[in-house]
């Protein structure tokens, strides 16, 4: 995971450098949103992404529970999350040791039903994942129980090619765009 990281973080400098102007150039606000995530064991953790959303959207609360999440995406957010682009930053948190690249979303701590379900199938003995199971499979167009499901689906069954698996595939539902939904 870490030498993964390290080579995304050198191969990715100069589009991410490209993302952070074009994020200070649409809106004000800080490049990097700092969120706090729960971890493996239950343990909170700073993750990175790129801000997508203006400063005065609600903080702390899962994008697909806003009313009308369209209203609080910048125009570069919008395009940074439609390709998944923001998610660069959270090459840092693999290299910390906060994340891996594959393993169940890490989540905020306020969306308690999923936490609920997640703690029944042993899913905080991972790290958390820039993208895993549920990603491939649905992404924000499952239940909250579905992706429950499929996460515990992740830590049975874990294993190289099952990673293997869930990165080739990542590749092309980033580039379909498949399963992004932004709100309710």
């Amino acid at each position: 995971d870490r030498l993964v990281s390290a080579a995304g973080l050198i191969s990715s400098a100069l589009p991410m450098a490209v993302v952070a102007v074009c994020i200070k150039a649409d809106s004000a606000g800080p490049v990097i949103c700092k969120q706090q995530r729960v971890g493996r064991n239950g343990k909170l953790f700073t993750m990175y992404k790129f801000r997508s959303m203006y400063v005065s959207a609600p903080r702390d609360c899962a994008t697909y529970e806003l009313e009308d999440a369209q209203r609080q995406i910048t125009r570069v957010g919008a395009f940074i999350r439609k390709t998944s682009l923001d998610e660069l930053p959270q090459l840092i948190n693999v290299l910390r040791g906060d994340m891996s690249i594959v393993g169940p979303r890490p989540l905020i701590k306020q969306e308690k039903l999923i936490h609920t379900l997640r703690m029944n199938s042993g899913v905080y003995r991972l790290r958390p994942g820039i993208t895993g199971w549920a990603q491939i499979n649905g992404r924000d167009t499952v239940s909250i129980s579905r992706k429950a499901e499929m996460d515990a689906y992740y830590v049975r069954n874990r294993g190289f090619a099952l990673d293997c698996r869930i990165l080739f595939r990542t590749f092309f539902k980033v580039i379909k765009h498949d399963g992004i939904k932004e709100g309710k």
